[in-house]
């Protein structure tokens, strides 16, 4: 029986394995398909900087199972390209080497983390579901910490989407806590600051920056563009600028890469350890892999390279599935083109801004951006639950979904 491999549960490497899946479906094919992942969950990353994480994982083996696809919790240590072969850390079971007659790579990203004094051992991050929480349990503990300067402050490092959404939830959070703490002394205030190395905060996020700068400014968020890091202790930090900063809460959220697998593909990567691709999702000059999602650089439109987001890693990675799939089958593959560019970000309870095209021409902003925007994050982008096997299929189809519908907003509500 032939063998497709999919290394990663993530948005891309989950499609890519329901969307190979449903080929072999339609074809009446016979294939093993096997998904490698880290655990036996789908993480909706992108919802990790809200406080409650309940809904941001999904089980992997009720989506899986019903479609024939063999959910195996390891970790790919290397990839033999010219041996068609994975190895793969398997807990209480050792290395193992798993053969492929294709290989979807969709391993995801990794936060970027530069060797700043302290950094690692003193800051937080929402790069993961375990990382998210992490920072959500040191928040619920703070009314427990001793009473000193800086104990409700929190920085933000990053002013990308998720260095942003997460400091517009941040007053919040920390006003909850605060007000378990008894009483707050003049020394200690709810802070949020928000620290970018760019001269504006959010400044390469085009027409959405003026709106996301001013959402800042009504929460009360202290904004620090041109500004770096230099330290980080357990007490703050200190800025490049030799300014200092008594923060009990320091969150890095500023750049992410390629996970580092791609290091064991011949292929020429990007800046960022992105594995080039075609149309087709396959690797530049690599017989047999694909690459979808974080790991792949894909000109999306033919133009515009593919961004870090689910937005790029879901039809990518159905893509990369359909495609490998065919390949291998001898039918003709399905080139990805992508015409349009979304980007919404929430902007706090209320208020989120929602842009399209590469310029991020704002076309909603408010109640109204903030509906669309939990359309997209708490509907639209989860797998069916308790789907039956037509259904996961159906959902896996190659027909890309157009940028939602703006709702209208019941102002009375």
């Amino acid at each position: 029986m032939k063998n497709i491999v999919v290394i990663g549960g993530g948005f891309a490497g989950l499609w890519s394995a329901a969307s190979a899946a449903r080929v072999a479906d339609e074809l009446n094919e016979a294939v093993k398909i096997t998904l490698l992942n880290l655990d036996d969950q789908h993480s909706i990353r992108v919802r990790n900087y809200e406080d409650d994480l309940e809904a941001t994982l999904v089980p992997l083996r009720p989506v899986l199972d019903p479609i024939g696809v063999a959910l195996l919790v390891g970790e790919a240590t290397g990839i033999d390209t010219d041996k068609h072969t994975v190895q793969v850390g398997v807990p209480d079971q050792g290395l193992r080497q798993l053969s492929y007659d294709k290989l979807i790579l969709a391993s995801g990203s990794h936060l970027a983390r530069p060797p700043l004094p302290g950094l690692a051992q003193w800051s937080f991050d929402v790069d993961t579901h375990a990382a998210a929480q992490r920072l959500q349990s040191h928040i619920e503990a703070l009314p427990k910490q001793p009473l000193r300067p800086g104990r409700f402050t929190a920085v933000v490092v990053g002013s990308g989407a998720t260095g942003v959404e997460l400091a517009c939830e941040l007053p919040q959070r920390l006003r909850t806590a605060a007000s378990r703490a008894g009483r707050v002394n003049g020394l200690e205030t709810v802070r949020v600051v928000l620290v970018d190395g760019q001269s504006r905060i959010a400044g390469h996020l085009g027409g959405a920056q003026v709106a996301i700068e001013r959402a800042c400014t009504a929460l009360g968020i202290e904004q620090m563009p041109g500004t770096t890091v230099a330290t980080v202790d357990a007490d703050g930090l200190t800025l490049s600028n030799g300014s200092r900063i008594e923060a009990s809460t320091v969150v890095w959220c500023a750049g992410l890469r390629a996970d580092g697998l791609t290091a064991s593909v011949p292929g020429e990567r990007d800046a960022q350890g992105r594995l080039f691709v075609d149309e087709f999702m396959r690797v530049q000059r690599v017989a047999d892999v694909f690459a979808a999602g974080d790991v792949a650089h894909a000109l999306i439109d033919g133009e515009h390279p593919s961004v870090m987001s689910c937005q790029h890693a879901r039809p990518m990675g159905r893509y990369a599935g359909n495609n490998a799939a065919c390949e291998l089958f001898g039918r003709s593959m399905l080139p990805l083109h992508i015409d349009w560019y979304t980007n919404i970000i929430d902007l706090g309870p209320n208020d989120a801004v929602y842009s399209q095209g590469w310029d991020r021409t704002v076309v909603a902003q408010g109640m109204q951006a903030k509906a669309t925007k939990q359309v997209i994050n708490r509907e639209r982008i989860y797998p069916p639950r308790n789907g039956t096997r037509e259904q996961i299929l159906a959902a896996a189809s190659t027909e890309l979904q157009r940028p939602p519908v703006l709702k209208p907003v019941d102002m009375d509500r």
